[in-house]
């Protein structure tokens, strides 16, 4: 291979190094547990196919360093983190968790050949050559974001006082008052809650509470309509931040925030924490905007009907909500076209792409990946074709 094609062939897989850089969480992961003789925040599989080659990770190791020392090339670390996904972000790897190794690898080159013959006409303005996997978002895209779903929804467990309740004077010395027979409207040192600080639970040991237990904080929010039909989709749940549980009583029991996205209130509901991992894509073109399908195929699909933080224009890297989920057979990994109705008898613009991250019953989060204008909500999703 010829000197310019392994640089254009770094450049393409350095992006995704960048990201695992810049991307990753600032912070390391806190809910560590004890698996086996080493403490991890993930689930490491306890076994293998027969004759899986198997690296115990050691302190100091990276996948990037890992990745030159098994298959001499550290830009290859997406492919040994796609082999082993139950690590659910790239830049926190433990000792003492397992790493298969011993698979074949596709070299840096092919995945990004030139042809020296002819230069291919880009499929469209947003060309991307086929490279390595690469993480479609980040952690917090998915963990500090939330889901549409029913209005009212109904939580077990809930959060009802913090440490700040007992610090502060009290402000009546009526004992009818609501404030003082109440937690949840108890006078406070502190209101907004983050990580570090410690808070007390509705339910305990006789709800099958147990210490260890790491539950999302919930945030019930606004009514969600549809931008153009003005239709209830249904109503936004937003996700706080997270706790574990540090120890119970019967009723009660005392946790530590571990991870917070926004300020958490007394008040906020809560329900188990499960590990969302964040998919893994080969990048393909965008679609051309000079090819896009006819508007009679697009108006039936999925829409873009809400935004986080209330942002009006998106673009490139924002999140955003879509009105399909599970019961519409959308996946974690799903790339869809955006498009927007032209006049009358044109055909639909082509506005960019968006990847899902985490799907809900009938809604799903996504990560605008390409924008050509500003998206909308309202804007059309029509699934890319692979």
């Amino acid at each position: 291979m010829k000197a310019p094609n392994r640089i254009a062939a770094c450049l393409l897989v350095g992006l995704a190094v960048v990201a695992l850089a810049t991307g990753a969480a600032e912070r390391p992961p806190t809910n560590l547990k004890l698996v086996g003789d080493h403490w991890t925040p993930w689930d490491p599989p306890s076994t293998f196919p027969e004759g899986a080659e198997v690296y115990i990770i050691e302190r100091g190791d990276t996948l990037w360093d890992l990745s030159g020392r098994f298959y001499q090339d550290p830009y290859l670390w997406p492919q040994l983190w796609e082999r082993n996904r139950y690590i659910l972000d790239a830049h926190w790897i433990y000792p003492g968790d397992p790493l298969v190794v011993g698979f074949q690898v596709t070299p840096l080159e092919q995945l990004a050949e030139v042809e020296e013959e002819a230069e291919p006409e880009p499929e469209s303005m947003f060309d991307t050559s086929m490279g390595a996997p690469e993480p479609l978002g980040v952690g917090a895209d998915v963990y500090c974001s939330g889901f549409i779903a029913e209005p009212d929804r109904t939580f077990a467990n809930r959060l009802i006082g913090s440490e700040y309740q007992n610090l502060g004077p009290t402000l009546t010395s009526s004992r009818h008052d609501r404030r003082s027979r109440d937690p949840l409207y108890a006078p406070s040192a502190k209101v907004g809650l983050y990580t570090g600080d410690i808070v007390y639970l509705q339910q305990g040991e006789g709800a099958g509470v147990v210490p260890g237990i790491v539950y999302t904080v919930v945030q019930p929010s606004e009514m969600v309509h549809h931008p153009e039909s003005g239709a209830l989709v249904g109503q936004l749940y937003r996700y706080l931040g997270r706790l574990r549980v540090l120890s119970v009583q019967q009723d009660s029991a005392i946790a530590e925030i571990v991870y917070s996205c926004d300020a958490i209130n007394v008040g906020a509901y809560l329900e188990p924490f499960e590990p969302i991992p964040i998919p893994l894509r080969r990048r393909t073109p965008t679609r051309g905007v000079n090819d896009p399908e006819p508007w009679e195929e697009v108006e039936s699909g999925p829409s873009i009907v809400l935004a986080a933080d209330e942002v009006v224009s998106l673009g490139q890297h924002h999140i955003v909500y879509i009105d399909a989920g599970e019961r519409n057979a959308v996946e974690a990994g799903d790339m869809f076209t955006v498009y927007r109705r032209s006049a009358t008898g044109l055909p639909p613009m082509v506005i960019g792409e968006v990847a899902v991250l985490s799907v809900h019953e009938s809604s799903s989060v996504a990560r605008i990946l390409e924008s050509r204008y500003s998206i909308y909500l309202g804007d059309k999703l029509s699934p890319k074709a692979e």
